[in-house]
């Protein structure tokens, strides 16, 4: 696992304007081997891609670098693509790049411990897809990262992808079907699950949330909500969170994505001496992305990752999932 504090600018903006259409209407997992300057590693990322035309996409990926020595390193990734379809649109080839706000783990540089850094960086890509009948894709793509602070590195990963929204011709859609209603009115979800500290050991705890979400537009939710990052880990949080999110339904207004990014303001427990230099520590930023399903006209089913963003190195990533109901 990997660290960060404010990918809430990149994510709001950039995602923001790539909802003017749709959100991602292809999705994508990658997975392979990456090589350091100094080291070898793996690398996997989590794509969402969307046509901007013909000739031109826009992706939002999250990427994770594995575990270089001394370092954990991810990020959300955003990229232009441009691309050329050829054998009758089966096979696309694509070049992109675009910025990296990247979060790592590091060990300290004196005594023993760690350090949650933040940091900018480029991705440089270049991507294969063969494009079946059923919506499935099959992907090829080598990832170059340059980076502000820190190793330079490069993977080759294969990846497997399908397409939310069926296309109209052979190929990928050029544009994402438009929307004309709210994604979602009002729900109200239970959450619980388990938050892991953002060190070199990764500790873990159990964590529980509630949170009220808002449609505000086709595009656009507001959440507002409560959450415990469980008693297993020193310094312990729990607070109120409020967030916008980028959202986007599928399959018969069932299956929804979502994409948030908000403050988090928290209230500490324990030893406050392990606030390491922390100034205030009230104010973290939170990354999000979430899944839902509905399956009755009420209820549905839905899981989130939340990435707790903070200037004290003690980032955590809290997955939960539950249950919520819609009215």
């Amino acid at each position: 696992m990997t660290k960060p504090t404010r990918a809430l600018l990149i994510a709001a903006t950039v995602l923001g304007a790539a909802a003017g259409r749709a959100s991602a209407q292809e999705l994508g997992l990658f997975a392979g081997p990456l090589t350091g300057e100094h080291s070898h590693s793996y690398s996997w990322q989590l794509d969402y891609t969307e046509g901007i035309g013909r000739y031109v996409a826009g992706s939002v990926s999250w990427l994770n670098e594995g575990h270089i020595p001394d370092h954990h390193r991810d990020g959300p990734l955003v990229q232009l693509w441009g691309r050329v379809p050829v054998m009758d649109r089966r096979v696309v080839f694509a070049v992109g790049v675009g910025p990296y706000r990247y979060f790592d783990t590091e060990a300290a540089e004196q005594g023993e411990g760690y350090s949650n850094t933040h940091g900018w960086g480029v991705v440089y890509s270049a991507r294969a897809t063969w494009y079946s009948t059923q919506r499935w894709t099959a992907n090829l793509q080598v990832n170059h990262v340059q980076v502000t602070h820190g190793e330079s590195t490069t993977a080759i990963m294969l990846g497997v992808g399908y397409q939310l929204d069926a296309p109209d011709t052979p190929g990928p859609r050029d544009f994402a079907l438009p929307r004309t209603n709210k994604v979602t009115n009002n729900e109200v979800t239970l959450m619980a699950g388990a938050t892991i500290l953002n060190s070199l050991d990764s500790q873990t705890s159990a964590a529980e949330a509630i949170e009220y979400r808002r449609g505000l537009t086709p595009y656009l939710d507001a959440t507002l909500g409560y959450l415990h990052e469980g008693n297993g880990l020193s310094a312990r949080r729990d607070g109120a969170t409020a967030q916008l999110w980028l959202t986007r339904a599928f399959f018969d207004e069932r299956f929804a994505l979502g994409v948030g990014a908000g403050v988090y303001v928290a209230i500490h427990h324990g030893d406050s001496n392990d606030m390491r230099d922390t100034g205030d520590g009230i104010l973290s930023g939170l990354l999000s992305m979430t899944a839902s399903y509905r399956f009755t006209q009420r209820w549905s089913a839905r899981v989130t990752w939340n990435r707790v963003m903070t200037r004290y190195s003690r980032d955590t990533d809290v997955i939960l999932g539950g249950i919520g109901y819609r009215f």
